[in-house]
């Protein structure tokens, strides 16, 4: 698969930090998920994770949205400490957005359903409303499939419903968990290009954690790979392949990018 990402973000110094964990510890009783971490992530950038399985990609999600809080260690989202920020203020203060791996839509709903239930808890103008869904019908080429209920789309259809469906608050965070898995490799293309078009026209900070670290590499400004509860590298892809405890930590020496 040819590099989706048509541009890579150069330098970050004069950029917002729109995502700033500062010594981030987090335990399960005596399992040590996150250990001490810090990291920063600049709006307008495509910022993956990578790791094996249990290292805390999902953890760190939850800690950004607030579903669960740090032992130890402070998380500012726009400049601002919002360690003890509920859910629903996180959401709506700084416009953060979730793509869960598994569900986050109604099965039993038709795809237009399911934008118009979400649109009427996040937009409040009854023609903003409507405007918004088929914008988002459009942008996605989801009109043909409108009238047919979630639960019978495809793995892929089904994917984009779900970012759709994220996107109608227009978010200026967007958290994916896993988008590229189980799906085909034309699918998975589709996905890349949408992720890189929603950086470029409508300035979303994405942030993506996946195990197909080829695909999130190939629309990924930076990633950093987790080990141990540690961050044991962070940079491009192109560098963070070449990276001797990336290798040692998650890609091996046969890995091969590009």
């Amino acid at each position: 698969m040819g590099i989706i990402k048509k541009f890579r973000i150069k330098s970050f110094k004069q950029k917002n930090f729109i995502i700033d964990f500062n010594n981030v510890s987090l335990s399960y009783g005596n399992r040590l998920i996150l250990d001490n971490i810090s990291f920063k992530i600049s709006e307008n950038t495509i910022f993956g994770m990578l790791g094996p399985n249990g290292v805390g990609k999902s953890t760190i999600f939850n800690l950004m949205t607030g579903l669960i809080a740090p032992n130890q260690g402070n998380i500012k989202i726009n400049n601002i400490d919002a360690t003890n920020y509920p859910v629903y203020l996180r959401t709506r203060k700084f416009k953060l957005s979730y793509c869960p791996q598994y569900g986050g839509y109604f099965s039993d709903l038709t795809l237009l359903d399911n934008l118009k239930a979400i649109s009427e808890i996040v937009i409040e103008n009854k023609k903003i409303r409507t405007e918004r869904i088929n914008y988002l019908l459009s942008r996605f080429e989801l009109e043909n499939l409108k009238d047919i209920k979630a639960k019978f789309l495809s793995g892929g259809q089904r994917r984009k419903l779900v970012i759709a469906l994220a996107l109608l608050a227009e978010p200026r965070v967007l958290l994916l968990d896993e988008p590229f898995a189980a799906l085909d490799v034309l699918t998975i293309k589709m996905l890349q290009e949408i992720i890189v078009n929603l950086q470029q026209e409508n300035r979303i900070t994405v942030i993506i954690c996946d195990h197909q670290a080829r695909d999130l590499l190939a629309c990924c400004d930076l990633a950093m790979i987790l080990s141990n509860g540690k961050i044991v590298a962070q940079d491009t892809p192109s560098n963070l392949v070449k990276n001797i405890e990336a290798k040692n930590a998650y890609f091996g020496e046969s890995f091969k990018f590009n």
